[in-house]
């Protein structure tokens, strides 16, 4: 039986970099991958693009990335920079949760440089608490609890410590290819995120005894758990 693996990030190419290897790698299994980002990550825009026109690319190469892993990629409307939190941003997280099932959920470590990843990972934690227990008509759907794995960002560095590593080794060629398809990615003067993530990927999988891996933090309370496979 297949499972769904659900990555919900602040913008447009945060998931993509930070579960992506472990994302592409479930794909190949035949696993189901769902991309959910809170923004577009627009006001990141190209010299001579809009901040309008660089939206409208973003949800283009978040479609891209996830037809590349057989997926599915959703975009909400809040604006870059902009994501508040609240109970609508919640309830409608928890809603997908319930709708897709995931055997795990993927997002932002709680301490961040970039404001919306910090909102994010608020938003997540308490959306999967909702989508776990009875919210009436509040939320959607039938109860599903997924345990949360916190991704390494550079932008997310104070305070994360990797607890669990992930061989990522059989999906790196096509995370790679799927990863090219984003602008900033591949074009960023101001970071080298191709660089950056692909080498990473070698250096926690040389903590993994493994060619590739991708490490992710949770919370202390998760500390007690020990799992064979996600």
């Amino acid at each position: 039986m297949s499972k769904t693996f659900l990555a919900i990030g602040g913008h447009v190419g945060d998931m993509e970099l930070t579960a992506g290897l472990v994302l592409a790698t479930e794909s190949l299994k035949g696993n189901k991958i769902v991309t959910v980002a809170l923004t577009g990550g627009e006001r990141g825009n190209p010299k001579g693009m809009s901040v309008s026109e660089y939206r409208v690319q973003k949800e283009k190469e978040a479609k891209e990335f996830a037809l590349m892993l057989n997926g599915e990629a959703i975009v909400f409307e809040y604006a870059d920079g902009e994501l508040p939190v609240n109970d609508e941003v919640k309830f409608r997280i928890a809603a997908l949760i319930r709708k897709y099932k995931p055997s795990v959920i993927f997002t932002h470590w709680k301490n961040s440089m970039h404001k919306d990843h910090a909102n994010t990972y608020l938003n997540v934690i308490d959306a999967s608490f909702f989508a776990g227990i009875d919210m009436g008509d509040k939320v959607e759907g039938e109860r599903h609890y997924a345990p949360v794995y916190l991704c390494e960002n550079w932008e997310d560095r104070v305070g994360f410590e990797p607890y669990i590593y992930v061989d990522g080794t059989a999906g790196y060629e096509l995370w790679c290819k799927a990863m090219q398809k984003q602008w900033f990615i591949m074009n960023s003067t101001s970071f080298k995120y191709y660089d950056y993530y692909t080498h990473l990927s070698f250096v926690r999988g040389a903590l993994n005894r493994t060619t590739n891996a991708e490490a992710f933090a949770v919370e202390d309370y998760q500390k007690f758990v020990r799992i064979k496979e996600l």
